[in-house]
């Protein structure tokens, strides 16, 4: 429901207001007041849960055109790093060329419950398909400006990760050494995937990050000529995600992952790297709403005791079981099975073969 909700409301709201507003010297006073009713119904949604929510854009832990001020020092509430620049159409992380690193960072912290950020990203180069790199990142963490591996930023990081990864490092390694994967493991890039880290998890660079991802979907978004947009939702301690990359002005669910927990207080950002191969990684605008859940008494009392300190999912390691088994290989099931019979033939004659010397040596004691 929440997300059929917020469907409409980023069809609706976010792309065909300006163009109706734009015709406002022809329009009379009862329509205008006619509009602002139905903006103001849009933007009420009702969560999965059936709880109401209201949802209210946070201008400070937002960027987006004019960009002013980003970057200098005390007149903006973003800071760049690296090879970051603003321009009058975007925030460009990182230009088509090797090796360059930059990012975006919120000056910050924020205090919100439930909150629902929307990105609105590019990326394009002149490389062709599968040579093209690395990536970016959209990021909900306790520490910040601070460079690494992880897509520009630092690894074992505190908080929530939300991965665009366009270069498939795996599969390519695989084909170095003349090896596949199978057709129910392979995956097509673009990648989108989110992880939630505690401070000490590693994300795996060699790997694309599969043995820690919460989920994911494929998202073909380079050099699209409409614009393509990143939906990401905490509320009630649930993440979704979803996108927007076919032009049609509709959310197409990624991932949604119950009992996520994250601490209150943490910074958003926005990296990007590139290595031996580049492409120009542009941020237009980041919108973080603020969403107001109502919550009984009891729910309330529950999350105040129940305060949250370190980033953590709930069921993580099912949720692995789920995503290795997804993964398997119908080959790969056959030979576990297997070995798992043999290994169990195996003990249970080696149990044989104990209980039948034990039992002749308790015979001979009697003779």
């Amino acid at each position: 429901m929440a997300a059929a909700c917020s469907r409409n409301h980023h069809r609706e709201s976010r792309h065909s207001a300006l163009g109706l507003f734009s015709a406002g010297n022809n329009m009379s006073c009862k329509s205008l007041w006619t509009l602002a009713l139905l903006a103001l119904t849009l933007s009420r949604c009702v969560a999965d849960d059936d709880h109401e929510m209201e949802e209210f854009l946070k201008r400070e832990y937002s960027l987006s055109k004019p960009y002013q001020g980003v970057g200098s020092l005390g007149s903006s509430h973003w800071e760049l790093m690296g090879d970051a620049m603003v321009t009058t159409e975007q925030v460009r992380l990182t230009p088509d060329m090797q090796s360059r690193q930059g990012a975006v960072w919120g000056r910050m912290p924020c205090h919100l419950k439930d909150w629902e950020m929307q990105v609105h990203f590019k990326i394009h180069g002149k490389g062709k398909k599968n040579l093209n790199g690395d990536g970016l990142a959209i990021w909900y963490t306790k520490e910040r400006t601070q460079k690494g591996p992880v897509f520009g930023n630092m690894d074992n990081f505190t908080g929530l990760g939300v991965f665009v990864d366009t270069y498939p490092n795996e599969e390519k390694q695989l084909e170095a050494q003349k090896k596949r994967y199978s057709p129910r493991t392979q995956r097509i890039f673009p990648f989108v995937l989110a992880m939630v880290g505690n401070g000490s998890i590693s994300y795996d660079h060699e790997r694309d990050g599969r043995p820690t991802e919460l989920g994911g979907c494929n998202a073909m978004v380079r050099n699209l000529k409409h614009d393509t947009f990143l939906f990401i939702r905490y509320v009630r301690r649930r993440l979704t995600v979803m996108i927007d990359i076919d032009g049609q002005h509709e959310w197409r669910d990624c991932l949604d992952i119950p009992g996520v927990r994250l601490p209150e207080g943490y910074y958003f950002g926005a990296t990007a790297v590139t290595g031996d191969l580049s492409d120009n990684h542009d941020i237009i605008s980041l919108k973080l709403y603020q969403l107001t859940v109502l919550r009984s008494k009891k729910e309330e009392q529950e999350e105040e005791e129940d305060q949250i300190t370190i980033p953590s999912v709930d069921n993580m390691d099912l949720l692995r079981l789920e995503l290795v088994e997804e993964r398997m290989s119908g080959v790969a099931i056959f030979f576990t099975v297997l070995f798992s019979m043999l290994g169990f033939i195996f003990l249970i004659v080696i149990g044989l073969v104990v209980y039948s010397h034990w039992n002749e040596r308790r015979r001979k004691r009697f003779y």
